[in-house]
C-alpha cells in the first residue's frame, strides 16, 4: 500500500476558506500541533470542535472535508512523533514571498499557543523550565511585527526562527505526549 500523500499548505488554505474558518492554514496546523504537543487526544472528535473554530457563518464540512481533517490529525501526531525528526510547521513554500513566510510563521506560532492551551492547561505549571521557556519564546514570536532590510539577512534570520519553533513543537511534544507512548524504561530484561 502506497503511503498517503501529505497535506501541504495550498490544500489545507482550501479547505479553511471553504469552511470560513477565520484562520488560514498556517495557523490551523499550528492550533492542531499545540492541541497534539499539549496532550489532546482528538479522539473521534472533529478537529474543529476539539479547536473550538467554526466559520463566521457555521458551514457543516463535507464528508470530503471531514475525512481531510481526520487526515490531517494523523499526519501531524505522525510527525510530532517522528523519530526522524521529520516535522515542519506547515507554511507557504519557499518561493512565496518573504512577507508572506513570516507572518504565516507568526500565524503558526499563534495557533500553536492556542492549541496547546486548550488541551493542556491544567499541565503547564508541570513543565521544565525548557519548556517553559520554548513556550514564552513562542508567545513572543506570536506577537512579533518585522520590519525588513536586507533580503538575504532576513530570510537566514526566518531559517534561524523557523528551526527554533520545529524544534521546540517536537521538544514540548517529547515533554508532554512522548512518555505516554513509550514501555516503562525502568524494566530489566
Amino acid at each position: 500500500m502506497a503511503p498517503m500523500e501529505l497535506i501541504g499548505h495550498e490544500d489545507l488554505d482550501a479547505v479553511a476558506r471553504r469552511l470560513q474558518l477565520g484562520v488560514d492554514a498556517s495557523e490551523l496546523h499550528g492550533s492542531l500541533c499545540g492541541y497534539l504537543s499539549a496532550g489532546g487526544r482528538p479522539g473521534k472528535q472533529s478537529p474543529l470542535a476539539l479547536l473550538e473554530l467554526e466559520g463566521a457563518e457555521p458551514v457543516t464540512p463535507s464528508p470530503l472535508d471531514q475525512a481531510f481533517l481526520a487526515r490531517l490529525v494523523q499526519q501531524c501526531e505522525a510527525e510530532l512523533a517522528d523519530p526522524e525528526l521529520g516535522f515542519e510547521p506547515l507554511l507557504p513554500a519557499d518561493d512565496r514571498p518573504l512577507a508572506e513566510r513570516v507572518e504565516a510563521l507568526v500565524d503558526w506560532c499563534r495557533g500553536f499557543l492556542g492549541g496547546f492551551g486548550l488541551a493542556g492547561s491544567d499541565k503547564h505549571g508541570k513543565l521544565s523550565e525548557d519548556a517553559q521557556e520554548i513556550l514564552n519564546d513562542l508567545g513572543s514570536i506570536a506577537k512579533s511585527e518585522f520590519e525588513f532590510g536586507n533580503e538575504a539577512e532576513d530570510e537566514d534570520a526566518l531559517i534561524e526562527v523557523h528551526e527554533f519553533v520545529r524544534v521546540g513543537a517536537m521538544l514540548l511534544h517529547a515533554e508532554c505526549v512522548g512518555g505516554r507512548n513509550k514501555p516503562n524504561s525502568d524494566t530489566v530484561h
